[in-house]
């Protein structure tokens, strides 16, 4: 795709946007960063470190491409549906949502206090409920869509201390499923992305040893990048991946087949 964004440097409305949650930083920032080289105006959204976010924006810019921050809780639903009547409906030309917002809060079950269960869920499940609902809604007067969502390996898999965010992301996987069903006779195309070990600033607070135990049990022996997520985001998001939908793509260099 040409940077038709770019191209229509004077409005938003007629140039195709892609809406990226949790856009700021990590697997979401380079996501944003990938899809604005494809063409797409980039809206992200952060809740906290405004900082970050506007540093995203400003390299989308200066490779040439076009993108907005926005704050928005998704884990708030009155909040989302007010961010899409004010920030994207008829303002833009919301072509792609990729719901990639997601919290941790992690502890082993028999200590996890039920309020860290549900605001993981609230945030990670319910934040892409909600923007998947209020983004159909726009994509499906205009028949054309993709919402895809970034589920984990560990909603596959399960990790031990990671009851709330493992029950999100493997809800993630049904969501994808479900809606792609759903929207299919709209023309929107639903899939999910289920990134494996990935370095990202979580990550590198592991420790060398706790790496190297989880690098061995991949296949490729090395930990995945963000870009190699956002790829397999791009490609989805493409005319390429016209007739997949309700798909799982795993970008996990084999560590769960």
């Amino acid at each position: 795709m040409t940077n038709s964004c770019a191209a229509s440097a004077d409005s938003w409305a007629d140039a195709p946007a892609a809406l990226v949650t949790g856009g700021s930083r990590g697997i979401g920032r380079a996501i944003a960063r990938t899809l604005a080289r494809d063409g797409f105006c980039v809206i992200l959204t952060y809740v906290s470190r405004p900082e970050e976010a506007e540093r995203a924006v400003e390299e989308i810019a200066a490779a040439g491409g076009r993108a907005r921050a926005l704050a928005l809780d998704v884990g708030d639903d009155a909040a989302v549906e007010a961010f899409f009547a004010a920030q994207i409906k008829d303002k833009v030309n919301l072509a792609v949502l990729v719901n990639n917002a997601g919290i941790t809060r992690d502890g082993f079950l028999i200590r996890m206090k039920t309020e860290d269960f549900d605001r993981v869920l609230d945030v990670n499940l319910g934040g892409a409920f909600a923007c998947s609902r209020e983004a159909a809604k726009i994509m499906g007067r205009r028949r054309t869509g993709r919402i895809i969502n970034i589920a984990s390996v560990v909603g596959q898999m399960g990790n031990a201390g990671q009851a709330n965010y493992c029950a999100a992301k493997a809800g993630l996987i049904g969501l994808t499923k479900s809606n792609a069903r759903e929207l299919a006779a709209r023309g929107i195309t639903v899939n999910a992305v289920a990134p494996g070990f990935i370095e990202t600033d979580m990550t590198a607070k592991l420790g060398e040893a706790v790496v190297a135990s989880y690098v061995e049990a991949i296949p490729l022996r090395r930990m995945g990048t963000a870009q190699d997520v956002a790829e397999a985001v791009a490609f989805l998001a493409s005319e390429r991946a016209a007739y997949i939908t309700g798909q799982v793509l795993a970008v996990n260099g084999g560590m769960y087949c």
